[in-house]
């Protein structure tokens, strides 16, 4: 398990973000980088999760996570004063570019979760230049509807200082879990597990009336849907699980997106795509960072290690192979920053 160092940023804007690195930052230059934003209800623990996941384990070892918590979201984390001016979704997906420049980190692959998510897509769309690609679990690209702003409101004035309220729970776990919550625990063993874990989270460590700024600037959040097309430039891969609250809403921002760009992963009787099948997940995180042309030499998931990466001949001396020369992991998994420069002309033709 990697070494998790905890930092303290502030920002130009003046906000301040903890921040966790997971990897060894005197490799950035050289290791594939992966900075995560969490969902309402969660913070940092929830991708650190997924990282020391056993499954991840080899794209783990050969890459350097950078885990951003919202601000008021971490474990027991104390109210925000009364005038903190909580960041809209834009804010913050602005201020992640100065956690990169503190961190002294060029290129990243963004990696988020619900609001977190949506919050990625806005930094891929402001700073194509530092994200080599992006994976979206449950994204949504549009304002907050009619239903889910009357429902969400509802939901937010309700987490008060005092504690969770239940029915503010019974919603974010709707919202983390899927809209088939029923039908999903007759048929997944560890469902009920799941969710009791992820309850005991919200009563004993998450802040409620900070959890509701979050909520509250999740359901202000602006349209992007226009903007996809033409400036959501760099690779992407929307996940989401059919079983999922935000499933419609994720192939709606597929239709909008560039299809050159953007691809759509739909995992079958899932709601929770990180809690319930982490190995599948994984299995299309390593696929797709070998796209991009990171991780390369990564053996993907369930498959045998290939012995050489190189081919040999049998030219030699008595017909015995002569080994050609091979690159080690690290030169094969080098990312090549040249090819996500974007100059002003790509920009505009894309």
């Amino acid at each position: 398990m990697s070494d998790i160092e905890k930092m303290e940023l502030s920002m130009s804007s003046g906000r301040k973000f903890s921040v966790y690195v997971q990897g060894d930052m005197t490799k950035a230059e050289s290791r594939a980088v992966f900075l995560t934003v969490h969902d309402m209800g969660c913070n940092h623990s929830s991708w650190i999760e997924f990282a020391n996941h056993p499954v991840m384990r080899e794209t783990r070892d050969r890459s350097i996570f950078i885990h951003v918590d919202i601000p008021g979201q971490e474990d027991n984390a104390e109210d925000l004063p009364n005038d903190y001016v909580f960041p809209t979704m834009q804010n913050i997906a602005e201020d992640l570019v100065g956690v990169l420049d503190q961190l002294k980190v060029k290129l990243v692959i963004g990696l988020g979760e619900g609001a977190g998510a949506n919050i990625l897509a806005r930094f891929g769309i402001a700073y194509p230049d530092r994200c080599m690609g992006l994976i979206l679990i449950h994204c949504t690209a549009t304002t907050a509807g009619v239903m889910e702003h009357f429902k969400d409101k509802i939901i937010s004035w309700k987490l008060s200082n005092v504690g969770m309220n239940p029915t503010a729970e019974q919603y974010l776990i709707f919202h983390k879990f899927g809209h088939r919550l029923i039908e999903q625990l007759d048929t997944a063993e560890n469902k009920e597990r799941l969710i009791k874990e992820y309850q005991d989270r919200l009563q004993s460590k998450i802040n409620p009336k900070n959890l509701r700024k979050y909520v509250e600037a999740f359901l202000k959040r602006s349209d992007l849907s226009s903007k996809l097309e033409s400036k959501l430039v760099v690779e992407t891969l929307l996940v989401t699980g059919s079983k999922a609250s935000h499933v419609n809403t994720v192939h709606n921002m597929h239709q909008s997106c560039n299809k050159l760009k953007a691809s759509l992963l739909k995992i079958d009787d899932v709601g929770d795509v990180l809690q319930e099948c982490p190995e599948k997940f994984a299995q299309s995180l390593q696929l797709f960072c070998k796209g991009l042309g990171v991780l390369t030499s990564l053996p993907l998931s369930g498959v045998d290690r290939q012995r050489t990466f190189s081919g040999s001949s049998t030219d030699g001396e008595e017909g015995r192979p002569r080994r050609q020369r091979t690159m080690s992991m690290e030169e094969y998994d080098t990312p090549n920053l040249r090819r996500f420069s974007f100059s002003s002309t790509q920009t505009a033709a894309n």
